[in-house]
C-alpha cells in the first residue's frame, strides 16, 4: 500500500492537510502515541519491527486491494469487493500471529514485564486497526468527500487508554459530524467485517458528537470509556472536538457526580466478587485490590486533574513518590498475572482458579521452598498486592470524596450523637484523623490508640491517619511490645470495643498488627493452597474472631445454642487470644498446631494475660483440631471414641472453651463450610463428653447403651407382639444397638419384619435436622454389599457423610448412610426416585457398579493441581473391639466405592464408615474386623490390605485424571 496521498483515501488525505500534514510523515496504518501507560515512550517488550512489519504488510495489502483499487471512483463490484477483503484479512491474519508469537515469546523471557507487554499488545492492535481502515476507505473511495462525510477513528476504554492483555476487548467509536452518510456507513460496515474475520473481539458504536454527549450524561459505563478516547486515524478535528465538549459540557462540572458513582460501582463490584480481597480464587481484575481498583483511580484522577498518567498524580499530592512506586509495583504484578492467564487459557481470563494459580506460579519462576509450595509463595504475593492496592485506592477515593461530594445532611450533623475525639485527634468529614502529629507521634503507643479511639467514636480511619500510621511502623518495636499500656490497649480492641473485626483488618492491612505482634507477620497474605479454605490465614483468623463475637451477643443463639450458653460463663480473654493465635504456626515445616502452642507460650505473658491464662490458650492452641478431627473422623457413637476424647480434655472447662474455639475454626474456614451435620456431631461429642466428665468415664460403655437402645424400641413398637418385639431385639449384635439412634431402629426393624429372601426394602427420608438425606436399606446378606450401595450412590452422584452396616444373626443386613448432594444439602425430594431405582438396579445385578462409574469418576481441571499424599494408618486402640483404617488421600467421586470394594475382596467385615471431607482431601475412617471376627493385630495383613488399597486408589486417581 503506498503511503503516497494520492493513493490514500480522500478522507485520510484532508484529516492529513488540516493538521499541517503530520500524518503524511508515517504509514496510514501507523499506531497514534499511546498515554497513560506509565511506560516509557518506545518501551515495548519487543522491536516494534518484530511485533509488526509495516513495510511487508503495506506491500502485502497493496497486492491484496490492487484489483479493487482498479475500479476507480466507482465502487468495486461487491464480488471483488469481498475477495479483496478477504485477502486482507489473509495478509492482517498472518501479520497478528507473528507479532502474538512474538510478544509472547518475549514474555517468556521476561515474565513480570508487563507494561511494555501491554503496550506492545495495544500497539500490535493499533496497526491492524488502521490498516483495516485504510483497507475500508480504499475498498470505498470518496474522491470529492463533502463536510458531511467525515469520519474519525477513536480507541476507548481500555484500548484507549493502551492497556491490553492478549485477549481484551477492541473497543472502537466511529465518529461522524451529523447523521452517518452511505460511505462512512460502507467504510465502517467493511471495517468491522475485516476485525471479526480475524475473530477480534470489537466492540463498537457509530455517534455523532452530540450522541456522546448526551449518552454520556446518561450512561456512567459510557462516559467512562470515552474518558480514555484516543484518535486513531480519519479526520482529527472530529476527535479534537469531541474531547473538548465532553471536557467543557460534561467532565469539568461533574466532577461529584462521577466520583460518587465510582465509589457505588467499586463497592457493588466488591460485593459480586465475595465482599473479601482475600477469597483464595480471586478475580485479577474485578475482585477486591484488583486492576479494576486501579483503573477507578485512573480515571478519577483524569476525571478530577485531567492527567493522562498516574504519574501526574504525583505532582498534584495525591500519592507520594513512595506510594506510586507501590502502585507501579502491585499494577505490574497484576497486569503480568492477567496476561499470563489469558495466554495459557487462550480466552479473556480473569479469575485465578486454583489449576491456573499452578501454572502462572511455574512460569513466573516460583519454587518450592521453605516447606511450602511454590504456589502458595505466588499467592502470598498476590495478597500482598492486592492489600496494598486497596490502601491505595482507598487514600485516593476517600480523598476525593471528602473533597469533593456533598457533607453530610445538616439535620444528621445536628441531631447525630457521635462522640467527640479526644486529642491530639480530631474528626475530619466523618472520619478520624490526627490534629497534632507531633504530639501523636511523641507516644508511639498512640498508632495502636488510634484505633482504640476510632472504635470509641464509632468512627472510620481519615486516608491522612493511615498514610501517618504507615510512615511510621518503626516506632512500633521490642520496647513498644513490652510496653503495659500498649498490650492493655491491644486487649481493649478485642474485648470492650464491639467487634473488632473491623480494626483488626485494618491493623493488619496497613502492617500494625504484624509490627505489634511479629510472630503474626508470616501468616499475613498467607494463602492455603486447599480447596478447604475459603480465606488466607490471616483473614481466616479474623474471620473466628468475628463468629466469637457474634456468639458472645446472642446473635448466633438459635443456631448455635451450646456455644452461646458457654459463652455466658467463659473466660474471654482466653478466648479471643486462643482465636488470634490458633493458626499463628502455619506455612513452616513443623506441626502448626505444635508450633503455635510455642508461640503462645512467649506471646501470651506479653499481652497479659496470666500464667493460667497461658498454659490455657496454649493447650488451646495446640489441640484446637482434636475436636474437630474427632468428631468427624471417629465413630461417637463408639463409647471409647468418648472415652478417649475426655481423657485429653480433662476439665469441663477446657471442654466448654475448646468447643467455642472449634465451631468459630469450622465457621470461619468459609460462608458455606458449616452445616447442620458438623453442628450434631460437634452437639453429640460435646454432650457425651459432658456426661462422662460429671459422671465418671467407667459409666461410657456397651452394656449401659445396648440396654438404653433396646429398652427404647420395645417402647416405640406399638402394636407389635411381645414375640416379635422379643426376636427383633434378640436378632442383633452388640454394635447395632450403640451405632444407631433409637428412631432408626425403629426403621429398620420395620423394613426386616416379614422380609423375603430375594426382597430389597429401603427407606429414604430427608434428615433436615443433619443437613442429609438418610438411606436405609435391609436386605438378606450376601458379601460385598456395603461396597455395591457405596457404587449405586456414587453412580447418582451422592456424597456419603456416614455409613453403617449390620449383619444380624439371622442373615440379614441392615445399613444407613448419611447422603448429600453436590451442595451438601438433602437431595430434593424429586430426586429421589432416581436415586431409589439405581440403588435397586444395582443391588439386583443390572447395573454393575465397577464399570458405569468409570466414565463418572472424573476429576475437574480447576482441581487437578492438588497434591494429596496418601496416608493409611491402622488403630486398634481407638475402639474396644474394632480396627480403625483411616485412609487419608485425595477425594474424587468413586473414592469410598474403590475402598470398600477392596475391603470386601479381603473378607473385611466393615461395621462403619466416618467419612470426612476437607475440600481435595478425603478421610475415610472404616470400623471393621476380619472373617474371624477379631481386630487386624497381624502387621502382616495390615500391610497387605495397606498395599492394595494404594493400589485401588492410583488406578481410580488415573481414571479421574485421564
Amino acid at each position: 500500500m503506498s503511503t503516497s496521498s494520492n493513493r490514500r483515501p480522500a478522507a485520510l488525505a484532508a484529516r492529513a492537510s488540516e493538521s499541517g500534514g503530520r500524518a503524511a510523515a508515517r504509514p496510514a496504518f501507523a499506531p497514534a502515541p499511546i498515554l497513560g501507560t506509565g511506560a516509557a515512550p518506545g518501551e515495548l517488550i519487543c522491536p516494534e519491527a518484530e511485533i509488526f512489519d509495516a513495510a511487508t504488510v503495506s506491500a502485502a495489502l497493496d497486492a491484496a486491494l490492487g484489483a479493487a483499487a482498479e475500479g476507480g471512483e466507482d465502487r468495486p463490484h461487491r464480488q471483488d469487493s469481498v475477495a479483496a477483503r478477504r485477502a486482507a484479512v489473509a495478509t492482517l491474519g498472518a501479520a497478528r500471529e507473528r507479532g502474538r508469537a512474538a510478544i509472547e515469546t518475549a514474555f517468556a523471557n521476561r515474565p513480570f514485564a508487563a507494561r511494555p507487554v501491554t503496550r506492545a499488545y495495544a500497539v500490535l492492535t493499533d496497526h491492524i486497526i488502521l490498516a483495516a481502515f485504510d483497507a475500508a476507505c480504499r475498498l470505498h473511495p470518496a474522491p470529492n468527500p463533502t463536510e458531511g462525510e467525515r469520519l474519525a477513528l477513536l480507541a476507548v476504554g481500555g484500548y484507549g487508554r493502551g492497556e491490553m492483555a492478549p485477549q481484551s476487548d477492541v473497543d472502537l467509536l466511529f465518529l461522524t459530524p451529523w447523521k452517518i452518510t452511505p460511505w462512512a456507513e460502507s467504510v465502517v460496515e467493511s471495517m468491522l467485517y475485516i476485525l471479526w474475520d480475524l475473530k477480534l473481539k470489537v466492540g463498537h458504536a457509530t455517534r455523532t458528537t452530540r450522541d456522546c454527549l448526551r449518552l454520556a450524561g446518561e450512561d456512567m459505563t459510557i462516559r467512562t470509556s470515552l474518558l480514555e478516547c484516543r484518535h486513531l486515524a480519519g479526520d482529527e478535528r472530529l476527535s479534537q472536538s469531541l474531547r473538548e465538549t465532553l471536557w467543557s459540557e460534561l467532565f469539568r462540572t461533574t466532577a461529584p457526580q462521577f466520583i460518587e458513582a465510582k465509589l457505588a460501582e467499586r463497592s457493588a463490584r466488591h460485593q459480586k466478587q465475595g465482599g473479601q480481597r482475600y477469597v483464595v480464587e480471586p478475580n485479577v481484575k474485578e475482585g477486591k485490590g484488583g486492576l479494576r481498583d486501579l483503573q477507578s483511580l485512573y480515571w478519577i484522577g483524569k476525571y478530577v486533574y485531567g492527567v493522562d498518567d498516574a504519574a501526574d498524580l504525583v505532582a498534584r499530592g495525591v500519592f507520594s513518590d513512595d506510594e506510586y512506586g507501590e502502585f507501579l509495583r502491585a499494577e505490574d504484578f497484576l497486569w503480568a498475572v492477567r496476561c499470563h492467564l489469558h495466554l495459557i487459557t487462550g480466552r479473556a481470563t480473569d479469575t485465578l482458579s486454583f489449576d491456573l494459580q499452578v501454572e502462572v506460579a511455574d512460569r513466573l519462576g516460583y519454587a518450592d521452598h521453605g516447606g511450602r509450595r511454590a504456589v502458595e509463595h505466588f499467592m502470598q504475593d498476590y495478597f500482598r498486592h492486592a492489600t496494598r492496592v486497596g490502601e491505595l485506592t482507598r487514600i485516593f477515593l476517600v480523598a476525593q470524596e471528602a473533597t469533593h461530594l456533598k457533607s453530610e445532611p445538616v439535620l444528621q450533623r445536628l441531631l447525630g450523637r457521635r462522640k467527640k475525639a479526644r486529642p491530639p485527634y480530631a474528626i475530619k468529614h466523618s472520619r478520624l484523623t490526627v490534629a497534632d502529629e507531633e504530639s501523636f507521634l511523641a507516644e508511639p503507643v498512640n498508632l495502636l490508640r488510634i484505633f482504640d479511639e476510632s472504635m470509641r467514636t464509632g468512627t472510620l480511619l481519615h486516608p491522612d491517619a493511615l498514610r501517618l500510621i504507615t510512615a511510621n511502623l518503626q516506632l512500633i518495636d521490642g520496647k513498644m511490645r513490652e510496653d503495659r499500656e500498649a498490650n492493655r490497649i491491644f486487649l481493649d480492641l478485642l474485648l470492650k470495643r464491639g467487634n473488632p473485626e473491623r480494626a483488626l483488618r485494618r491493623m493488619n492491612e496497613i502492617g500494625v498488627l504484624g509490627a505489634f505482634i511479629p510472630e503474626f507477620a508470616p501468616v499475613v497474605a498467607m494463602m492455603q493452597y486447599n480447596m478447604y479454605h475459603s480465606y488466607t490465614v490471616d483473614e481466616h483468623i479474623i474471620q473466628t474472631i468475628s463468629q466469637l463475637h457474634r456468639i458472645e451477643t446472642g446473635a448466633m443463639a438459635d443456631e448455635l445454642p451450646v456455644a452461646t450458653e458457654i459463652m455466658s460463663r467463659a473466660n474471654r480473654r482466653v478466648l479471643f487470644i486462643a482465636l488470634l493465635l490458633h493458626d499463628i504456626g502455619k506455612g513452616r515445616p513443623e506441626d502448626h498446631s505444635v508450633l503455635g502452642a510455642q508461640i503462645a507460650r512467649r506471646v501470651c505473658p506479653r499481652l497479659g494475660l496470666s500464667k493460667k491464662e497461658t498454659e490455657t490458650v496454649e493447650w488451646l492452641v495446640r489441640y484446637h483440631l482434636l475436636m474437630s478431627d474427632t468428631a468427624q473422623k471417629r465413630d461417637i457413637a463408639d463409647p471409647r471414641t468418648v472415652r478417649d476424647f475426655a481423657k485429653a480434655v480433662k476439665s469441663k472447662e477446657r471442654l466448654d472453651l475448646l468447643t467455642v474455639v472449634t465451631v468459630c475454626d469450622i465457621r470461619g474456614v468459609g460462608p458455606t463450610t458449616w452445616n447442620n451435620w458438623k453442628a450434631m456431631l460437634l452437639r453429640g461429642l460435646y454432650r457425651a463428653t459432658e456426661a462422662a466428665l460429671d459422671g465418671g468415664l467407667e459409666a461410657l460403655n456397651r452394656d449401659t447403651r445396648e440396654a438404653e437402645a433396646k429398652r427404647a424400641l420395645r417402647e416405640a413398637l406399638d402394636g407389635w407382639s411381645r414375640e416379635e418385639i422379643r426376636a427383633e431385639v434378640a436378632r442383633h449384635y452388640g454394635p447395632y444397638w450403640q451405632g444407631l439412634p433409637a428412631g432408626v431402629h425403629v426403621v429398620i426393624a420395620k423394613m426386616l419384619r416379614d422380609l423375603g429372601e430375594s426382597e430389597i426394602r429401603m427407606d429414604l427420608e430427608p434428615d433436615e435436622g443433619r443437613d442429609a438425606t438418610r438411606a436405609a436399606f435391609a436386605v438378606a446378606d450376601h458379601p460385598g454389599l456395603f461396597s455395591r450401595i457405596c457404587g449405586a450412590l456414587a453412580l447418582v452422584g451422592a456424597s456419603i457423610v456416614d455409613a453403617r452396616g449390620y449383619t444380624s444373626k439371622d442373615g440379614y443386613f441392615s445399613a444407613v448412610f448419611w447422603i448429600q448432594d453436590a451442595e451438601d444439602k438433602p437431595f430434593e425430594e424429586s430426586r429421589l426416585p432416581r436415586l431409589r431405582s439405581m440403588i435397586e438396579r444395582t443391588l439386583k445385578g443390572e447395573v454393575v457398579a465397577r464399570e458405569a462409574i468409570k466414565d463418572r469418576d472424573k476429576m475437574r481441571r480447576r482441581e487437578r493441581g492438588f497434591q494429596v499424599p496418601t496416608s493409611i494408618a491402622f488403630d486398634n486402640e481407638g475402639s474396644d473391639i474394632f480396627t480403625i483404617i483411616e485412609v487419608d488421600t485425595r477425594d474424587r467421586p468413586g473414592l469410598l466405592y474403590d475402598l470398600t470394594r477392596v475391603l470386601a475382596a479381603a473378607n473385611v467385615y466393615i461395621s462403619s464408615s466416618v467419612i470426612a471431607t476437607y475440600g481435595e482431601q478425603a478421610v475415610d475412617s472404616f470400623y471393621v474386623k476380619d472373617m474371624f471376627g477379631l481386630k487386624y493385630h497381624s502387621e502382616g495383613k495390615q500391610r497387605v490390605l495397606e498395599r492394595r488399597l494404594r493400589e485401588a486408589i492410583e488406578a481410580g486417581a488415573e481414571r479421574a485424571a485421564s
